[in-house]
Formats: C-alpha cells, structure tokens, sequence
C-alpha cells in the first residue's frame, strides 16, 4: 500500500496497537516505547475497548503492576470494529 492509498498519511499507534493484538501478541506500555515510541497504549486500548468494543484482556504483572493487553482467547477478528487509522487491517492488509 502506497502512503497515497491510506488515508491518514502514516500508521498511527493505534494502528500498531490493532495490528499487534489481532496478530495475537501481549502488549504493555513498555513494548510500545520499545517499537514505537509512543506513550499512550491506554488511553489507546480503552478506545477500543469503549468505542469499538474490542474484547480486551488485561493483566496486570509484576511489582509495579505493569498492565499487559491481549485480545480475549476465541475472539474473531473478521467481526472487529477498526478505528479509521487501523481500516486496512479489517482486509488484511499490513499484517
């Protein structure tokens, strides 16, 4: 995919957040700093959880209860509502 063909000029953090729960990876605060740079993986996952009710797992880990997010086990992602920025992964594209 072109950077002409997407509608938002980049992949976001959200985008990357989408792709990395439906490719079924755990995430956490820390593994968004590391790949990304970003700083907001919960203001992020609660978007998905509240408005595009994404079934979210959260665990908490650790001393310092470091939040890990996963998609539920069994969730089907064909029937996932995307955020604008994260649109292309609903047809496979970018995974």
């Amino acid at each position: 995919m072109t950077k002409q063909d997407r509608w938002y000029s980049s992949p976001t953090q959200v985008f990357w957040c989408c792709k990395a729960l439906i490719n079924g990876r755990v995430i956490s605060h820390k593994t968004e700093i590391r790949e990304v740079k970003g700083w907001r993986l919960g203001a992020i996952i609660h978007l998905l959880k509240s408005k595009y009710g994404w079934p979210i797992h959260t665990e908490y880990k650790g001393s310092e209860y470091v939040a890990h997010y996963s998609l539920r086990p069994g969730t089907d992602i064909t029937q996932l509502n995307y955020p604008a920025s994260a649109k292309v992964l609903a047809d496979g594209g970018d995974t």
